[in-house]
This record gives C-alpha cells, sequence and structure tokens, in this order.
C-alpha cells in the first residue's frame, strides 16, 4: 500500500504548481492501512487543516483510482505518541476517551505558507550599523512596542538578512501569541495559489483567507509580482483590508516598490504605505560578530585570527561568510584537522577566486557562445526574441556571480534599471520550470566558474 500512495503523490504533482505540491502534499508520509482506510502522516495540525479543506477530493479520487478499488483515508499529525489523533476523509475525529489532543510541534509554526527556519530568529541575528534600523523596526513591530508601526519594507541585495528579520517577526509573534494567525511565504507562493483557487473555483475562499483570516502576513519576494497584473491587484485588495483592520505586515525586495517595473499605482501606494529600512553589506567588526556567532550556533571552534582573516577577504554578504564557515568545517572534518589559517586560506582563496574571475565581460563571452548571439546584439536595442532570452540570461547571472549594483550591470548592457529588475524576475521564474533553459544556464555556470571563457 505504501507504493500506491507514491503513485498516488506522484499523480498529484503532476495537476498542481510545484510550490502547492511542496508545501502541502509532499510532506504527507504513508503510516499503514485497515480496513479499506489507508493511514497517512503529516507534520502538524495547519497542514492538516490545510488538506482536509482542500484537497479531500482529490486525495480520495487518486487513491481510488491507483488502488483500484474504492480507498478511504484518515490523517493524523506525527507525534511522539504511538497513537496520535487523526481525522479520517469525512471528517469525523477518532479519539480514545480522554486522550489529549496532541501538539504540533514544541514551536508553533505559521498556519499559511512556508515553515519558519528554527534558527532564523532575533536571537541568532547579529546586528551592526548596517542593519540597525531594520532590525529595531522589525523588533518593535514583532513586539508591539509602537502602535502606530503596523508595517516595515525590507529592502537589500541577496544575502542580506531580509528572510531571517521576516521569519524573526514569526517567531516572535508566535512565540507571545500562538494563537496568531501568521501566513509566511513570497511573492511566487502567493500567486500559485491565487491561480490555484482560480482553476478550482475557490477564489472567494482563497480572499476570505486572507483578508478575514491573517493576523500577520510575511511576505518575501514583492519583486517578482512584475508583470503579474491579476495578482498585484488582488494583494492590493488584501493588503486594503490589513491595513485597515490593523494587522501587521513584512514585505521584503531587492528593489522599492516604485523601481519594480510593470506594477500597479495601486500596489505600490500601499506598500509605500510601509516603513521603508535598507540592509546594507555588513562592515569588518559586523562580519567577525556574524562568523563567531554562526559557528557558535553551529559548534564549530574558530579563533579570533581566524574569524579576522575571514571577515577581511569575504566582504560581499551574510551568505558568503556563511559558505566559507561551511567550507572550513566539512575541510577540518574531511582532513581531520583543527581549524586554523591555513586551512581557512584554502578555503577562502576557492571562493574569492572564482568570484574575482567571473566578470560581467566574461559572463557575456560564455552567454554570446552558449547561445549563438554576438555581444554587440546583447547591449544593442534590439528586442528580437532571440537577442532578449540571452540578454536577460546575461543580466541574470550578472546580478548573481558578481557584486555589481542593477545600475551598473543595466549600464553594461544599455537597460534602463527597470528592465535590469524585470529581466532576473523572468529569468527566476522560467528556471523554476526546470526545463531547457536551466539546463542552460547550469552549463553557462559550471563554465564560468571553471574559468573556461
Amino acid at each position: 500500500m505504501e507504493t500506491v500512495w507514491k503513485n498516488v503523490k506522484t499523480a498529484i504533482k503532476s495537476q498542481i504548481s510545484p510550490s502547492i505540491y511542496r508545501l502541502w502534499i509532499e510532506p504527507i508520509e504513508y503510516v499503514g492501512s485497515k480496513n479499506g482506510t489507508m493511514a497517512l502522516a503529516c507534520p502538524n495540525f495547519f497542514i492538516k487543516k490545510r488538506i482536509m479543506t482542500n484537497y479531500t477530493d482529490l486525495i480520495n479520487s487518486e487513491l481510488s483510482r491507483k488502488a483500484g478499488r474504492s480507498l478511504a483515508f484518515s490523517l493524523q499529525v506525527k507525534s511522539r505518541d504511538k497513537q496520535p489523533d487523526h481525522e479520517t476523509a469525512s471528517g469525523v475525529y477518532k479519539r480514545k476517551h480522554g486522550q489529549q489532543l496532541p501538539l504540533p510541534g514544541i514551536c508553533p509554526q505559521p498556519m499559511n505558507g512556508r515553515i519558519l527556519r528554527k534558527d532564523y530568529t532575533f536571537d541568532h541575528f547579529v546586528v551592526g550599523h548596517n542593519c540597525n534600523l531594520a532590525y529595531q523596526a522589525t523588533l518593535a513591530l514583532a513586539s508591539r512596542r509602537h502602535s502606530d508601526l503596523n508595517a516595515v519594507f525590507l529592502l537589500s541585495s541577496t544575502g542580506m538578512g531580509k528572510s531571517h528579520l521576516s521569519q524573526a517577526v514569526g517567531h516572535k509573534i508566535l512565540s507571545a501569541c500562538p494563537g496568531e494567525r501568521v501566513y509566511y511565504m513570497n511573492a511566487e507562493d502567493f500567486t500559485n495559489e491565487m491561480v490555484h483557487s482560480i482553476k478550482t473555483n475557490s477564489i472567494d475562499t482563497f480572499k476570505k483567507r486572507y483578508r478575514e483570516g491573517c493576523d500577520v502576513l510575511l511576505l518575501e519576494e514583492i519583486h517578482m509580482l512584475s508583470g503579474r497584473t491579476r495578482t498585484q491587484t488582488e494583494l492590493a485588495l488584501v493588503l486594503d483590508h490589513l491595513y485597515e483592520s490593523g494587522k501587521k505586515l513584512i514585505f521584503s525586495s531587492c528593489a522599492s516598490p516604485s523601481q519594480i517595473p510593470k506594477m500597479s499605482d495601486h500596489l505600490v501606494s500601499r506598500l509605500g504605505q510601509s516603513m521603508m529600512t535598507v540592509i546594507e553589506p555588513p562592515d569588518f567588526r559586523t562580519r567577525v560578530k556574524i562568523l563567531i556567532k554562526k559557528a557558535s550556533a553551529r559548534g564549530i571552534e574558530l579563533s579570533g585570527d581566524v574569524a579576522e582573516y575571514m571577515a577581511s577577504e569575504l566582504v560581499e554578504n551574510v551568505r558568503q561568510l556563511e559558505n566559507g564557515l561551511i567550507g572550513v568545517s566539512s575541510r577540518s572534518c574531511l582532513l581531520g584537522e583543527q581549524i586554523n589559517l591555513r586551512l581557512a586560506e584554502q578555503v577562502v582563496r576557492n571562493i574569492v577566486t572564482r568570484r574575482k574571475n567571473i566578470t560581467i565581460d566574461s559572463i557575456a563571452r560564455v552567454v554570446s557562445r552558449e547561445f549563438g548571439v554576438p555581444i554587440k546584439d546583447m547591449v544593442s536595442k534590439s528586442r528580437k526574441k532571440s537577442v532578449v532570452r540571452p540578454r536577460q540570461v546575461a543580466i541574470f547571472l550578472s546580478r548573481r556571480h558578481t557584486s555589481l549594483p542593477l545600475q551598473s550591470i543595466g549600464r553594461k548592457f544599455n537597460r534602463m534599471h527597470a528592465t535590469v529588475i524585470h529581466s532576473i524576475n523572468s529569468v527566476e521564474k522560467e528556471l523554476k520550470l526546470k526545463g531547457d533553459l536551466y539546463s542552460q544556464v547550469q552549463i553557462i555556470e559550471k563554465k564560468l566558474e571553471s574559468g573556461s571563457d
């Protein structure tokens, strides 16, 4: 029967969007079967509630089809209890008399969207001059210290800590008030959920969920809404209601609302009501603190001289520091050596050399050869599809593999700031489909990292 469930999941995966499948269906596990009922388990009560509300008919249908006979299912929350409570597909709870309902877990989680990372809390966030305002604003909002502060917009480039602060707000609110209805997701998740509700004729349920069932909305990667007119309209209406109801809102993006191309004035206006905070790259002293803090959290022994050396070389963002720390830790374990300057120098040299070798010019050369499009065409005003796609890929890779700001990348390809953002969003969306472009970009990145340009 476990094989039947695996086949059911595969069938469902082909019928719904990848993000929705990943959020709700993939975590469900087979437990057992008895008397024509298959017992399944999911991580927490919130996922269970979502499944029973939206996917009962779909699961029942596929179960019967794959099993070749009528087969029901029951869904239970994973628990240390050997006999956890569960709910049948008909909505009937089965529980022994006097048995306590199992808790969904030690740490409360959002009622909708993604799971919060357990280490993304305010206690684990290192505050420096580069992010002090963002930290204080999000902490004040989560602590409800200022009743007039209801929305914060976190603005920074990739790898600076936007997601950490967003999730820290969720953790703090849920820790103080477990009953708060916290929704955490990115703009892509919101869009996919809305599209799914349209396809299944449940748009009214979708609207009600966000307008009446949400106390805290943590919405990341706002720039991914570029050009999505229907989603922008619905989100603006949701924000109207949430603002008026005094709900708490956190947004994050790599571009301010007014700089995101193809963004409706209505939504720009609503997002503009937030307190705008910018997170800059951390300075040397902050980078040292970050390394020491993260090393301590991972149980890694990192001396002061090693931390200072890595902080002086890995200067781009927090993510690069994390990669360096993971690199020295992994190499130390594999070689059976203590972490020292020599080991750190080897890891840092690989990271820095690889980054230095990848420039906009080298990216343009590799993309030009891969797509068979001359560089002069990529930097021209041509809007032919055969030219636009390579240009967008080159811009996307320039953003990913260099530390240059968007304005500099735009100047290199003779494009406006808004066009650069649109190009990055366009490629990101297509890469999620894991089609031909995904494979092509992987090939290009391997050539860039090997230096064969």
